[in-house]
Formats: structure tokens, C-alpha cells, sequence
């Protein structure tokens, strides 16, 4: 199975997001690769490295707020504001942000039960995606075999709370998240 070399959050998390990008940040546990973050470090990531990473941030709560299975938020959370302050990319949170992209050919025979998902077209475009990448419109790929989504990149405009019950729908659909 394919381990994330550098990003954020649970480094064997199943909820995987890949991004083109990473923010200018000394994290607390930043040596280890995929640093699990530490309470109030979204915040001051938000502060110091712009509304942008705020941004990522909080699509990224929404997101798994919506889809709300006990795999991924604890019933303890109860909005996507304290899901994100307290749970979101922090040690055994089931949850990653990975800044170095999936290894598709590892992944390609493994049983992998991880849902992967490439967060932008446009860095989408710039890896070598499988073959098998289904568009569902000019915004949302899917690959039902190797649990991959391409969406629109973590911003509000770009994955708005429409578009994030369309994802949240396609999960469920074809993933069978409940």
C-alpha cells in the first residue's frame, strides 16, 4: 500500500486529499514527513500562510461534515467549525492532506480501501492519471476501481456548497459511504 511521503494529518489516514501546493509553515511535527497536526495549527496556518489555506481548510471540514459517516467525524463534533478545530488532519483522524501525489501504479492491484482524491484539475492534469478516469462533467472524474475523485480545487467559489453535495452524493453512490 502506498504511504504518503509528505503532507499533513494521519499518515494512514483513509480519507486522502491530494494538493498541487503546501503552505510556508514550521508545523509542530513537521520532521515525521506527514505531520499530524496539533490543536490550533489550522487556525495559525490561516493566519500566517492566508485566507487561501483557511479556505482549504474549512471546504475540507464541510466536506466531511456533510458526509458525516462515524468513519471520518466523531459524533463529538458538533458543527464543521469544531470538526476542523478539533479532529481534521490531526493524529488518528482517518484523515490526510498529501502534498506529494498518489503513486498510481502501486496502487493499481492493491486492495486499497482509501478514497483518493485529487483536489484541482489543474493539478490533476499535471499527473499521470489512470486510464480508467471517468468525467462525470467538465469538473468531477471518477475512478469507482481505485476510489479516486478529481474535484474542483478546496475554495469556496471553486467547490461551493452545491458542488460539495454533489461530491458528497457521488461518495456515497459509487463508494457506498453511509
Amino acid at each position: 500500500m502506498y504511504v504518503p511521503r509528505k503532507g499533513l494529518g494521519d499518515k494512514h489516514a483513509q480519507f486522502r486529499v491530494y494538493i498541487g501546493n503546501q503552505p510556508n509553515y514550521p508545523f509542530v511535527n513537521a520532521k515525521q514527513g506527514v505531520a499530524a497536526l496539533v490543536k490550533g495549527e489550522i487556525y495559525s496556518v490561516g493566519q500566517e500562510c492566508g485566507n487561501g489555506w483557511r479556505k482549504v481548510f474549512n471546504v475540507y471540514a464541510k466536506l466531511l461534515y456533510a458526509l458525516s459517516p462515524a468513519t471520518f467525524v466523531s459524533v463529538s463534533n458538533t458543527s464543521w467549525q469544531h470538526f476542523r478545530d478539533h479532529q481534521l488532519l490531526q493524529a488518528s483522524s482517518n484523515t490526510g492532506l498529501f502534498f506529494s501525489p498518489l503513486i498510481w501504479e502501486q496502487t493499481a492491484n492493491d486492495s486499497d480501501k482509501n478514497i483518493h482524491i485529487i483536489m484541482g484539475k489543474t493539478y490533476a492534469n499535471s499527473l499521470k492519471l489512470p486510464s480508467s478516469l471517468s468525467w462525470l462533467n467538465h469538473e468531477f472524474a471518477i475512478d469507482v476501481s481505485r476510489r479516486l475523485i478529481v474535484c474542483p480545487y478546496f475554495d469556496y467559489r471553486q467547490l461551493s456548497n452545491q458542488k460539495i453535495i454533489f461530491m458528497v452524493n457521488v461518495l456515497r453512490d459509487e463508494f457506498g459511504i453511509t
